[in-house]
């Protein structure tokens, strides 16, 4: 163990007012506010930081749209940062600041950190769920909330125009494991000390809705049940925040590949903001699978976006414990080019 989930997902924005309005709607805590910069967190120590684009005190942009500009990796002890650190420092810039915080980029430019985190323990307490014959909540209500409130940060996702090369890295240097494979469209990671079906995902420049450089899509924050999902949602709405990108456009819906409960709201600051519940949870006996990308996005969903309808899906899934199926997929190839063309049919 050693990487141990996102300790702070730090946005570069163009409006931090409104920005900081948004994360405070959608139900993170709030640590400090200020004119120039926002911080809020999650039961988990999680941290969600927001500061002017043009703020010095932020890492070069690797990307010219809006959302994390850096994401800092929490570490459970010194010996495991030590040791990240020094294979890091060997091949690439890497500085360390007066917080502890070590920064540097990985092979695709993307601006990282890594910092000895303590880790909050997180309780959830969802309520029973009732069935025709099996009766798991008797004489007793479901709870009465009155708003979304993320206990975690699960996983953040970023467009790569290379997302195999892009996943080399976090196994290589950093130690994260392959989870799933969405076959020409991107691949799923889980950090070695995390249980989530994934902490990052990245995502093919080459499909049709993404953009043609890499950068930030979404990030996702754990809650406890669907409940929690919708009364997120409904929030939402009714503070005017409207969902009109291709990602968000599906309304409440359910991963095949990840089983997880979801619903994309869409970010001021960039990409999208996820409530998300129920996902698997994984450990190292755990084997990785390659999938047909349009049977494993969806189970279902309240309105299924046309990107992902298909009148005759691929219902393919195969166990892939080496990760054999992202060789072909690796590199700016004809089959990246191929997957996305497909994927407008």
């Amino acid at each position: 163990m050693a990487i141990i989930g996102v300790e702070n997902a730090i946005f570069g924005v163009d409006d931090v007012k409104l920005c900081t309005k948004f994360w405070d709607d959608f139900g993170l805590v709030p640590v400090s506010i200020t004119d120039t910069e926002s911080v809020f967190e999650v039961a988990s120590g999680s941290k969600v930081t927001v500061m002017h684009r043009d703020d010095p005190r932020l890492p070069a942009a690797y990307a010219h749209a809006q959302g994390i500009r850096e994401t800092i990796w929490g570490v459970d002890t010194q010996e495991s940062f030590d040791k990240l650190i020094a294979d890091l420092s060997s091949d690439r810039e890497l500085t360390i600041d007066e917080s502890g915080t070590a920064h540097f980029c990985a092979d695709d430019g993307m601006p990282l950190g890594l910092r000895l985190w303590h880790k909050r323990e997180v309780v959830s307490c969802p309520d029973p769920v009732n069935a025709p014959g099996n009766i798991q909540r008797l004489n007793q209500h479901r709870k009465w909330r009155m708003r979304a409130i993320p206990k975690t940060i699960n996983h953040v996702v970023f467009f790569s125009k290379d997302y195999v090369s892009s996943f080399d890295f976090f196994r290589d240097r950093l130690g994260f494991r392959l989870t799933d494979h969405s076959k020409g469209v991107g691949v799923f990671a889980r950090a070695d000390g995390t249980y989530e079906h994934h902490s990052i995902f990245w995502v093919n420049t080459a499909l049709p809705v993404a953009p043609d450089e890499p950068g930030f899509m979404h990030i996702a924050f754990g809650v406890e049940d669907i409940d929690e999902i919708m009364l997120g949602a409904n929030l939402m709405t009714e503070k005017g925040w409207e969902n009109t990108s291709p990602n968000t456009s599906g309304g409440l819906s359910r991963h095949r590949i990840t089983s997880a409960l979801y619903y994309y709201v869409e970010n001021p600051g960039g990409g999208e903001a996820e409530y998300h519940a129920d996902t698997d949870y994984l450990d190292d006996n755990w084997i990785p699978r390659a999938w047909d990308w349009k049977f494993g996005s969806l189970l279902w969903a309240h309105s299924v976006p046309a990107f992902f309808q298909s009148d005759n899906p691929n219902m393919e899934m195969i166990l892939d414990p080496d990760g054999a199926s992202l060789e072909e997929f690796r590199g700016d190839k004809a089959q990246l080019v191929g997957a996305a063309q497909a994927a407008k049919q």
